[in-house]
């Protein structure tokens, strides 16, 4: 649609949304004539506005001759006319050294990096923290008292997990080695699917040389991973839910807000929004209706994969603001958060 539009409409078209953008008033045409650039006359842009309106990319909110672009214009506006701008040295810096500053714990890091973009945005900060099925690392049996052993997992994400297991009394500790080097050479690299599936094959053709206890304690590490891989349902971090109330229209649409963040905790609305930047490299733009999620809360959604070691999408982080929101400036700032994350986790 934007090759439709004259050089004239287009100029006016920019101008409307940039200003809309940043006052969050309609813009008038008197208003728009006195832009540097705009040699029009109030009249003419008047003309031209109600041309945008029939073609259903402005609308007038108020019974003022004011105009704030739809969403579809929002859209349009995003996707031809956006001139994206660059993150200056210290909102780099500022991203860098929180997600840094949080060790080695990739909870603490995404959670750093939700605050940084939260409060360099303005706006609520998004992470869907990594997916189920990350294959691992590092797998490793430690010996505790008898009767008991610690089990060591490692995700390539960098998820470290402890989990304390039963094995037979009076296990020898080569017992273990073995089942650590048996489980790492099956498990290591590889989803739980691929993993289960190869090591059923192994058992079932007997090509193991593994004795009774060294199985038991190897059949208790899959059960481990097996069970912390299907407890952990895609997790959602939040910060900076209030800065959505500091936008006057959000605030006017407090319940749908609500019902907005409501329908985020849920596992399949977290699903379905990871499944959406699978589909494509670098960042995604939802604008209102672009998502059924945001479709009544007036909000828009900007969001960046984020990869681990070998380039799997495990993740995304972003934000989640008015329509209005300044996309030239948070775009960039989300690529180069989701960026800086996977290579922490990498």
């Amino acid at each position: 649609m934007i090759t439709e539009l004259n050089d004239r409409s287009r100029e006016i078209f920019r101008s409307l949304v940039d200003g809309y953008i940043q006052t969050g008033e309609p813009m008038g045409s008197r208003t728009l004539s006195r832009i540097p650039g705009i040699d029009l006359s109030p009249a003419t842009i008047r003309n031209v506005m109600a041309d945008l309106e029939d073609a259903g990319l402005l609308y007038s909110p108020h019974t003022s001759a004011g105009r704030i672009p739809t969403e579809i214009g929002l859209r349009l506006f995003v996707d031809g006319l956006l001139e994206i701008g660059n993150l200056t040295k210290d909102e780099r810096e500022s991203i860098e050294g929180q997600c840094k500053s949080s060790g080695s714990s990739v909870e603490g890091m995404l959670e750093r990096a939700t605050g940084a973009l939260s409060g360099l945005s303005n706006c609520a900060g998004l992470v869907v923290a990594p997916k189920t099925q990350t294959p691992l690392r590092h797998i490793e049996f430690v010996s505790l008292n008898p009767g008991r052993a610690l089990v060591v997992l490692v995700t390539e994400t960098g998820v470290v997990e402890n989990r304390i297991i039963e094995v037979p009394m009076g296990i020898p500790p080569s017992s273990l080695v073995q089942a650590t080097n048996y489980l790492s050479a099956h498990l290591v690299g590889r989803s739980l699917d691929e993993a289960l599936l190869s090591i059923n094959e192994d058992l079932k053709n007997h090509r193991d040389q593994l004795d009774a206890l060294t199985k038991q304690v190897v059949e208790e590490g899959v059960a481990v991973w097996s069970g912390a891989n299907s407890s952990t349902a895609p997790a959602l971090i939040v910060r900076g839910q209030s800065h959505l109330l500091e936008d006057s229209d959000a605030a006017n649409n407090l319940e749908s807000i609500r019902a907005l963040f409501v329908a985020l905790e849920a596992k399949e609305s977290m699903a379905a929004l990871l499944e959406k930047t699978d589909i494509a490299d670098g960042v995604q733009i939802f604008i209102g209706a672009d998502n059924n999620l945001f479709s009544h809360s007036g909000c828009s959604l900007i969001v960046g994969p984020y990869k681990d070691s070998r380039e799997n999408i495990v993740g995304a982080i972003g934000v989640i603001g008015p329509t209005r929101m300044n996309y030239a400036r948070i775009i960039p700032m989300v690529d180069y958060t989701a960026r800086l994350v996977s290579r922490l986790i990498g």
